[in-house]
């Protein structure tokens, strides 16, 4: 039954690749971090076989991707996919240059996505609308619209409706003289400042139109529009003699597939007795076909690495490996110490990380899981984790030190990996790892959250999770992590090791005892946070000028919100940002935490 199974399963998986062959474009292609992608995207290298061109897809992995949304239209960066050939995150760099100088002319007019297709539309999934209204109006403002005092050119003024309806153009009636204009938004709005909540990143969905549906998944054809905006078919078959031909090919192809897998099976069978630890990887791969790395042998893994040569580093875990893929991308290979138990931790953080697409966090390429042998393949990071940086009071970046800018900048970066986990992804997943040796950073100081070997996946509606025993590193485990006696274990959870390792980045120390002067030592969370009650100046590292110090100080408070002792005073990391990208002077100092001692951690 087992050969007729798989005969059957290749022959119809054979039949549609046959309906669906496009002479020179391929069927799918990959593209750096973001993975696999299928039409109607395409690499700019070869624009006829798609519709949305991605430029940069054949440079390295963590190169910076653009993609063009129509005809004549200039190219933005993507930073994530949300959902594969469906949803997309896209970040327009002029749109935030303008929304970054506070630019009233920035809301003159929609922000503009090229013109739904006879091919293609998309839509952004979360917006904002605003009513564009000539300042000399006859009839009074209905009171739920508020003037945000943002005079446009041309003597127009931005009103927004406080009850945050989304109406359609007839809606601007409710008062002449008015016009609907729309942008995408972030999660939350500040409807005293308009430009705090309009967002030059927004989420894109991509829908192929009905015609064109049927024409490349049903006709094998391409989609295209002529001169006159009029759909047609480009290469498309329907006729009974091509598909007669196409699965007679199949039909062969299936049969010749079906008495080699019949051999593969009984070596299969063989092999597998010989390893017991297969069926836990059977099982994995059963529930995760989709999933788009590769998994090793163990003989590749000492090709990849020039037998183990070059060794970046060592730790409780095992070592790492710098190492080199078929294709010359730089890989970092993490060979596991020996191992134990049935590998549900090393099998737990391959299907965590597989799930992930997001510039903060590191890109799983494969793996290995061979007997006893387990291994990780991860793009390289260039300069190390940032445990290495901020303990050492003289580390240098490249002819630079590590200044002030760059920690704000990491802060942010990881919080908003973190906000990806939380919420990005089509389930949710709480790290509980949260730590500087957790963190790396490219060759741009970009932060990568990593190392998911104690992850959590759960569906995005779960606010309460359960979880066996206390998870995480000392000094930074949640108190409701190590005893339910604080509370329910959620995402707040990775918001408390977030808020401790921000607080070690700040200080430059380890929190659980910091030397402060010559003679004492105290916590250091107690200490900072009795100076900033008090009004003292914080006296810490690289604090050069006021810019510097405004970002500490929102960098501190921040933290000092984050480990709050109960969750639900913690706010959530979508919040963190929020927070760490406003205004200092608009941050209240928390209640004073008890303070959850790291020494007493397990």
């Amino acid at each position: 039954m087992a050969p007729l199974h798989f005969f059957l399963i290749l022959f119809a998986h054979s039949i549609r690749q046959a309906n669906g062959n496009h002479e020179n474009c391929p069927s799918s292609f990959t593209c750096g971090n973001f993975g696999t992608f299928q039409y109607p995207f395409t690499m700019a290298e070869h624009p006829e076989c798609g519709l949305l061109p991605i430029q940069g897809c054949l440079l390295n992995a963590t190169s910076p991707k653009l993609i063009q949304l129509g005809n004549n239209s200039k190219s933005v960066n993507l930073t994530a996919v949300v959902e594969t050939n469906k949803i997309i995150t896209i970040y327009d760099d002029g749109f935030h240059t303008s929304l970054d100088h506070n630019e009233c002319d920035t809301l003159h007019n929609n922000y503009t996505l090229p013109p739904p297709s006879p091919s293609l539309s998309m839509y952004i999934k979360y917006n904002v609308t605003l009513f564009k209204c000539n300042h000399n109006l006859s009839t009074k403002p209905p009171s739920n619209y508020v003037n945000l005092g943002c005079r446009v050119p041309y003597g127009y003024e931005i009103y927004y409706d406080r009850n945050n309806t989304h109406p359609d153009q007839e809606a601007a009636g409710v008062f002449s003289g008015c016009s609907v204009v729309q942008f995408a938004s972030k999660d939350s709005t500040n409807t005293k400042d308009v430009l705090s909540f309009v967002s030059a990143e927004m989420t894109l969905e991509i829908v192929l139109s009905h015609d064109c549906d049927d024409c490349f998944n049903h006709r094998g054809g391409l989609c295209g529009v002529d001169n006159n905006n009029h759909f047609y078919c480009h290469k498309g078959s329907s006729g009974t003699n091509r598909l007669v031909k196409k699965m007679g090919l199949a039909l062969a192809l299936a049969m010749t597939a079906t008495l080699v897998l019949v051999i593969m099976t009984l070596y299969y069978k063989r092999w597998k007795k010989q390893n017991p630890t297969l069926p836990l990887v059977d099982a994995f791969f059963e529930r995760h076909d989709h999933l788009q790395i590769k998994r090793y042998s163990y003989s590749e893994m000492k090709k990849v690495t020039n037998s183990f040569k070059n060794k970046l580093g060592q730790g409780g875990f095992g070592s790492v490996y710098k190492g080199q893929l078929q294709d010359g991308r730089h890989v970092a290979v993490k060979i596991l110490s020996e191992f134990k138990g049935d590998g549900q931790e090393f099998i737990n953080e391959v299907a965590s990380m597989s799930r992930t697409s997001h510039v903060n966090i590191v890109a799983l390429l494969g793996f290995c899981f061979e007997g006893s042998k387990r291994a990780l393949v991860y793009e390289l990071m260039p300069n190390g984790s940032l445990e290495k940086l901020i303990y050492n009071e003289n580390a240098v970046i490249g002819d630079r030190q590590l200044d002030c800018q760059t920690l704000y900048d990491i802060a942010i970066g990881v919080a908003r990996g973190l906000e990806y986990l939380h919420k990005g992804c089509n389930t949710k997943i709480l790290h509980f790892d949260i730590k500087p040796h957790n963190i790396l950073l490219d060759e741009k100081f970009c932060p990568k959250i990593s190392d998911f070997g104690l992850a959590k996946v759960c569906t995005r509606k779960e606010s309460i999770v359960s979880i066996f025993g206390a998870r995480g590193t000392a000094g930074y485990i949640a108190p409701e992590v190590f005893s339910r006696n604080f509370g329910a274990v959620s995402h707040k959870s990775d918001v408390y090791s977030y808020g401790m390792m921000v607080l070690e980045m700040v200080g430059r120390r380890k929190n659980i005892k910091a030397e402060v002067d010559v003679s004492s030592e105290i916590y250091f969370p107690h200490w900072i946070y009795n100076r900033l009650v008090s009004n003292q100046e914080l006296d810490l590292q690289n604090i050069r000028n006021e810019c510097d110090n405004e970002m500490v100080r929102k960098m501190t408070i921040v933290s000092l919100w984050c480990i709050q002792t109960n969750p639900s005073t913690r706010p959530s990391i979508s919040k963190v940002v929020e927070m760490l990208e406003g205004s200092a002077e608009l941050l209240q100092l928390p209640p004073k935490p008890y303070w959850f001692s790291p020494s007493n951690s397990p």
